[in-house]
């Protein structure tokens, strides 16, 4: 059987987001896949620029990926108890193309950030924001992790044990879904 095909898809645009550390945590813990990365850089959804040059192709490629995908991961910071706002921007672009995509795709959520509640109020959001596109989205365990700013280490990994077994969990999880 050939690999899965993985879409991890980051809610933060930063070059060092630790959101995209943990991505590449949960990638590693998923083992072999086909593992595309996905960008979410697009102009702001506006109904006009829609009406005049259609859906852009950045969000057609994205759309596609999510069509292809077997399972997907996203990683999303908290600004201000909430999403950012460049992931629920991408998922109204997404929205907008036919068919809609992500249905019955198993999707893992994961979020890093430098609160005390580890993005848990965003991640919640990010439920509310997935339903109209009908996933799986998989309830637990939780991987919420909070002080992210030293939660890595120099190379980049997780250096508490339990944000490790537990991201290792859902991918198993994630893994056996599919």
């Amino acid at each position: 059987m050939a690999d899965p095909k993985l879409l991890v898809i980051c809610g933060s645009l930063r070059a060092g987001s630790l959101n995209r550390k943990l991505l590449d945590q949960a990638v590693a813990a998923f083992g072999p896949a086909e593992v595309t990365y996905a960008n979410i850089r697009f102009p702001l959804y506006d109904g006009d620029l829609e009406d005049a040059e259609g859906i852009p192709t950045e969000v057609q490629t994205l759309h596609g990926q999510m069509q292809e995908a077997d399972a997907i991961v996203i990683a999303t910071p908290e600004y201000n108890s909430n999403i950012s706002g460049v992931l629920k921007n991408a998922l109204d672009w997404v929205s907008r193309a036919k068919p809609m995509p992500m249905g019955d795709t198993p999707i893992a959520i994961l979020s890093a950030t430098g609160g005390r509640t580890g993005g848990v109020m965003a991640q919640n959001s990010l439920r509310q924001c997935l339903t109209p596109f009908q996933p799986i989205v998989l309830q637990g365990p939780a991987v919420a992790v909070a002080s992210a700013s030293g939660a890595f280490d120099e190379e980049g990994n997780l250096k508490d044990e339990r944000y490790v077994k537990a991201v290792q969990k859902l991918m198993d999880r994630l893994r056996a879904i599919i």
